[in-house]
Formats: C-alpha cells, sequence, structure tokens
C-alpha cells in the first residue's frame, strides 16, 4: 500500500465530497497565489504561532520568516532541486526587504518527487492551534482549489504522508511522529473554512482578472465610473501580478541553483545579479501594486502600530548601501540615538522607503551620495531624503527635472527613462502609513512621522 500513496492520491482525499472546479490551470494558479497570501499573513501570521509543522510539494510554499523559524518543514520536490535546503525559495516569496534582517536557520528536510506525484501544489500546517491543507487539483477545465480544516479528512492525510515518508525515509517518519506528538492536543478550528474563504474572495476581488481573460464591464458599471481611470487602474494591477509572479518563480529557481557546489564563479557571479534584479523588480512592482491597491479603495487604511524607525533604517542600510554601490552611489546614514517610535505600518513602510530611495538616486551619476537623516520635529520625527550630486551642473539638472503622469499613479521620467509612482499617489500611500510628504527644491524629500503614543 506505501508504494501507491502519491501527492496525487492525497490531493484525491482532500477532493472527495467537493464538487469539481471550472477553471483552467491560468485562473487556478492565482487562487493558489492568493491563497497561500490568506492563510500566512491574515490568518497564521496574527495567531503568533510558537510551534507546529508543514509539509508540502513540489517546491515549499511556506514563505513567511517567522513561520519558518518556528515550523519544522518536509517538501517533496524534484531531483533537480536537489539542492532545495533554505527557507527563502517559496513558490510566492515575500519581498527582500520583509525578510532582510531575519538571520534565520530556519530550514527543511526535502525527499525527492516520483512522477507519478504529478506537479500539483500541497500545503498542509500543522499546529496546536490550526491545521489546514489547501492544494490545487483536477482535469483541465476543471481545476480546483481544495482548502480542508475538517478532523477526519487531516487524519486521512496525515495516515497518508506517514506511510509515505515511513517508506522513504523512515528515520524521518519517525521525526514527523515526534513533532506531532510534542505539539499536545491539537485545537481544531471548524470555523476556520468559514473565515479562509471569504477572506480569499475579498483578495481576488482586489486583484484585476489577467489581461487575456478579462471581459467587458457592463455598460452600466462603465457610466458610473471614469472610464480612463478605471482602466488604468484594472491594467496597472494585471500587468503588476503578471510581472511579479513569474519573477518569483524565476528567483526560486535562481535561488536552487545558488546551492550547487559545483559552480564556476562567472556562474554563480552571474546568478547572484539575476537573483538580485528579480528581487529589485518584484519590490518595485508590489510597491506599485500597494498604490493601485490604494487607489480602488481610498478608505483602506493600513493598520498602524509603534513602529522603531530609526532600527529599521540602521537594519536596511547594509542592502541599500549595497544596491546603489553597483551604480557608484554612496549612501550615508545620519541618525542620533533614543529616538522615539512612530506610528505606522511597519511591512509596508520597508518597501516604500525602498521605494523613496530607488526614486531620489534615479538622476545621481557615480560619485554622487544619498544621505538619510532622521531627527525629531516637535511631535513628530522628521526624515529628510537627500541626492547629493558630484559635480554642481548634475545638482542643477536634477532640480530641472520634470516627471510626465501617465495617470493618477505612475509618471514617467525622460531623462531616466524609468517609471515611478507619481507624487499624488506617493503622498496618499505615505498618508496610509501615517506619514506626511513634503518636497521643496534642491532639498530633496521630508516626510514627517507622528510619534507612537501621543494624541
Amino acid at each position: 500500500m506505501t508504494n501507491q500513496i502519491t501527492i496525487s492520491s492525497i490531493q484525491q482525499r482532500m477532493a472527495e465530497g467537493v464538487p469539481s472546479g471550472r477553471v483552467d490551470e491560468q485562473i487556478v494558479r492565482r487562487l493558489w497565489w492568493a491563497a497561500l497570501d490568506t492563510l500566512q499573513d491574515e490568518i497564521l501570521l496574527p495567531m503568533n504561532l510558537s510551534k507546529g509543522l508543514w509539509l508540502a510539494a513540489p517546491l515549499p510554499a511556506l514563505y513567511e520568516p517567522k513561520l519558518l523559524e518556528r515550523l519544522d518543514g518536509w517538501v517533496w520536490a524534484p531531483d533537480e532541486l536537489s539542492s532545495l535546503h533554505y527557507p527563502n525559495a517559496a513558490l510566492l516569496p515575500p519581498s527582500r526587504t520583509r525578510s532582510i534582517h531575519h538571520d534565520s536557520t530556519a530550514s527543511f528536510n526535502r525527499f525527492p518527487l516520483r512522477e507519478e506525484d504529478g506537479h500539483d501544489p500541497l500545503l498542509m500546517i500543522i499546529t496546536p492551534e490550526v491545521q489546514v491543507a489547501i492544494a490545487l487539483q483536477g482535469k483541465p477545465g476543471e481545476r480546483n482549489l481544495l482548502m480542508r480544516s475538517d478532523p477526519e479528512t487531516l487524519k486521512d492525510l496525515l495516515k497518508m504522508l506517514d506511510l509515505r515518508l515511513n517508506n522513504e525515509n523512515s528515520k524521518q517518519a519517525n521525526h514527523v511522529r515526534e513533532a506531532l506528538a510534542g505539539l499536545g492536543q491539537l485545537r481544531s478550528n471548524e470555523d476556520l473554512s468559514g473565515i479562509f474563504w471569504p477572506l480569499l474572495a475579498s483578495k481576488m476581488a482586489r486583484i484585476a482578472p489577467s489581461l487575456n481573460i478579462q471581459t467587458l464591464p457592463d455598460k452600466e458599471n462603465v457610466d458610473e465610473l471614469d472610464n480612463q481611470t478605471s482602466g488604468e487602474i484594472l491594467l496597472l494591477e494585471a500587468l503588476t501580478h503578471e510581472v511579479r509572479t513569474p519573477l518569483a518563480t524565476i528567483r526560486t529557481l535562481i535561488r536552487s541553483l545558488l546551492r550547487r557546489k559545483d559552480l564556476s564563479n562567472v556562474v554563480l557571479s552571474r546568478l547572484k545579479q539575476i537573483d538580485t534584479e528579480c528581487t529589485e523588480q518584484i519590490d518595485r512592482f508590489g510597491l506599485i501594486f500597494n498604490a493601485v491597491e490604494l487607489e480602488r479603495n481610498e478608505t483602506k487604511q493600513s493598520s498602524l502600530a509603534s513602529t522603531d524607525l530609526g532600527e529599521m533604517l540602521q537594519m536596511l542600510y547594509p542592502a541599500w548601501s549595497k544596491q546603489l554601490d553597483r551604480r557608484g552611489i554612496k549612501l550615508h546614514l545620519d541618525l542620533i540615538p533614543d529616538l522615539p517610535h512612530v506610528l505606522s505600518d511597519p511591512q509596508r513602510l520597508e518597501l516604500m522607503l525602498g521605494g523613496l530611495i530607488d526614486r531620489n538616486t534615479r538622476g545621481l551619476e557615480p560619485g554622487g551620495m544619498l544621505v538619510l537623516a532622521l531627527r525629531p520635529a516637535g511631535q513628530r520625527l522628521k526624515l529628510q531624503i537627500m541626492g547629493k550630486p558630484f559635480h554642481l551642473k548634475e545638482k542643477r539638472n536634477i532640480a530641472n527635472e520634470e516627471n510626465s503622469d501617465l495617470g493618477t499613479v505612475l509618471s514617467w521620467n525622460p531623462s531616466t527613462g524609468s517609471l515611478q509612482l507619481t507624487q499624488a499617489a506617493t503622498q496618499r500611500l505615505l498618508a496610509s502609513l501615517g506619514g506626511r510628504l513634503t518636497r521643496r527644491r534642491d532639498s530633496g524629500l521630508t516626510i514627517f512621522f507622528p510619534i507612537a503614543g501621543i494624541k
């Protein structure tokens, strides 16, 4: 019987009692990305889990650093990814800024994926507080996203995985049993399904469909919306989603190759360069997506919390400095000690600050410098971002730069050929993060953040 346990058979067990799907591969993959985001960002992370385990195929689908550090993992992956033993190789990784200061020692165990296992993804998470499995399954045109949290199904899935593991590696099978026993009594959440699906539906409603499957809007809706603005927002949402997804997959494969020991220095250097470029573009489009999402839902507010902005800048400084060094630009951080915390959204703020640094160095030539200065300003902290060119002539050129707005979200800089957020979109995004942006000629950007605890 153990030889008959495949990932596909596990997914078939999950599909029992579930109606067949009615979507194609493209749509079901979008459901998968959104399900991973929903499960980790909106369900698991807020629970502040301390222990547990996860099992996945054909690649590690868990990507949140905090979860990877606290949960033990087992992954069935293709032989081509035999060096896959590190946590940042998820199918949809977070932005670099979310994990850059995590000195994580998290890892997982890898087992070979057999041909009969198929390539549909599976993720199962078991903790004392929550037990859930998600997967894709179904024939072409009848694809389905499965989510099971009922005790009976999960018990069967664990039994099947135990048989599979015991057949492949009895030592690891014992480790899984010990890990399960170490969790103590499991408290199943009968309402998890009722929480997951509405959250997923809400996330999908905010993501524009792919350009080649986008349907024409009803005439009544068109009459109610500004055609140009609505079309632009839908287009940008679709583009950012379509760009980030393949880049994330490319980065996953690149990072798996970087673990190999038989690569020459030249190949390693090229792979690292590709990894860096993918990460930077994922971050850029992630920032654009945040701005577009805010544009569609102007009433949405980030969850503001006490944030140590000074510590954040110090943690992110090495990566920013390395990024600018490649362009011959120096980064100077000017901080004073013992600054109070501010009110902001730490995760989204990291991405925003990275975008501002990129924006304010586009016009700098090699030899220039970017200065970040953080100072008290009454009941706020003042963050100044100032570019200092190497030549005075360059300073005049920077001062005279004019961006051409391409709509409400994006603008184009003719001198650098780069796309960036419009001034209005930047101000709205910073305002949602607690910041107030001002800009003066020759003095760069200044952002004021409210000090935490002061009403």
